[in-house]
Parts: structure tokens; C-alpha cells; sequence
């Protein structure tokens, strides 16, 4: 996380977002904030949309209504950039298959994987399961085919299929031309297939 500059700004800090999401996660309209602060609903407006800015005092009233905390307004965004390129490869077995990871690794509720897979590469010949709530599978190129113990599903460019994470799946590329798909893992947990540097 970045720090706050040290040296004084004149730049306003755009909170109003950040305040209006609150709101809004908290099912109150402003009409309520306004009744529970005993700031103006026009004043709020305005606040919420960085036209101007409360003074310490009714920020603290507003924070202590909302159940946030004032600091959270003003701290930056963790972001992370991942480039193609330089994506960290990963290898969740198979054969004719490159992986890379896109979504950061310190990322646990929800990892993106792309995989680029050659002609008539597979996977594992046992069926096998990842550690995680929902897999979503989405082929970006190509034919993919995706083998549960009783079903098979063929797949082409734009084709999407959400499947239970924990579920025992295999699956094959079943084309003469590369598959490209991208894995989505929502809220992995700990402890199940890790990932290895090839």
C-alpha cells in the first residue's frame, strides 16, 4: 500500500465515492444520513460527489453514522499490474499446456489463469479437482473439451462453463489449432493443489 504524501497539498483528496459507497452498503439514503447527522441532504450531495468538502468535524459525524472509519477514506488502493509477458508461469499438470497466473499471488478470493494449450494437449488422465468454491471456464480461441465423471462438454471461442470447484474434471484439446482459455477460481482456499514453477 502506498503512504500518504508527507508535504502539505492543496490538492483536494476525492472521498465522495468512498462515502456514497458506504451509504449505500449500509441501505441508507441520503435523506437518513441527513436525519442521522443533521447535515443537509443538498450538503451531502455535494459531498458525495467532491463538490465540496465537510469540514473534520461533520466528517466524523458522517464516519461514526456510516461505521467507517475516517482513515479508510484517504488510503490508496492496492493495485497490481499484471503484463502478459511477465505473468509468473504456473503448472496445474497436463500436457501440451503453458499457465501463467494474472491476478497477483497474494490474491486468495478469486485467481485468473491463462492457459495456452497445443493441439491435442490434456490433461491429467485421472479426473482431479482444485481446492476452491466456483471454477469458471472461458475459451478465449480454439475447441476445448471439459470431462466430469458423467458428463463432457465441447467448447468454442466465446463459450463459458461455471462448474462447482471441488468438482473432478479433466480436460482435452481436442483441435488441430492451439486452445486459449482463461480459469477463473473464486474463493480459493488454502491447503488444496498448489501451484509450481514449471
Amino acid at each position: 500500500m502506498k503512504a500518504l504524501p508527507v508535504e502539505p497539498s492543496n490538492v483536494p483528496v476525492a472521498i465522495g465515492s468512498r462515502i456514497r459507497a458506504a451509504r449505500q452498503a449500509r441501505r441508507m439514503t441520503i435523506e437518513q444520513v441527513a436525519a442521522s447527522t443533521g447535515l443537509t441532504k443538498g450538503f451531502l450531495s455535494r459531498v458525495e460527489r467532491d463538490l465540496t468538502s465537510p469540514s473534520v468535524a461533520s466528517l466524523v459525524t458522517l464516519c461514526q453514522v456510516l461505521a467507517i472509519a475516517i482513515g479508510d477514506l484517504f488510503l490508496l488502493p492496492e493495485t497490481v499490474l499484471t503484463r502478459l509477458p511477465e505473468a509468473p508461469r504456473i503448472n496445474l499438470g497436463g500436457e501440451g499446456i503453458s499457465e501463467v497466473l494474472l491476478t497477483a499471488r497474494s490474491e486468495r478470493r478469486l485467481q485468473l489463469i491463462r492457459a495456452v494449450v497445443e493441439p491435442h494437449g490434456r490433461g491429467e488422465d485421472e479426473l482431479y479437482s482444485v481446492d476452491c468454491e466456483v471454477e469458471v471456464l472461458h475459451v478465449v480461441s480454439g475447441r476445448f473439451v471439459l470431462i466430469f465423471s458423467n458428463d463432457r462438454y465441447e467448447l468454442g471461442a466465446g463459450d463459458t462453463l461455471t462448474f462447482p470447484g471441488r468438482e473432478p474434471h479433466t480436460w482435452a484439446n481436442p483441435g488441430d489449432e492451439e486452445a486459449v482459455v482463461l480459469w477463473t477460481l473464486v474463493a480459493a482456499a488454502s491447503g488444496g493443489r498448489q501451484f509450481s514453477n514449471p
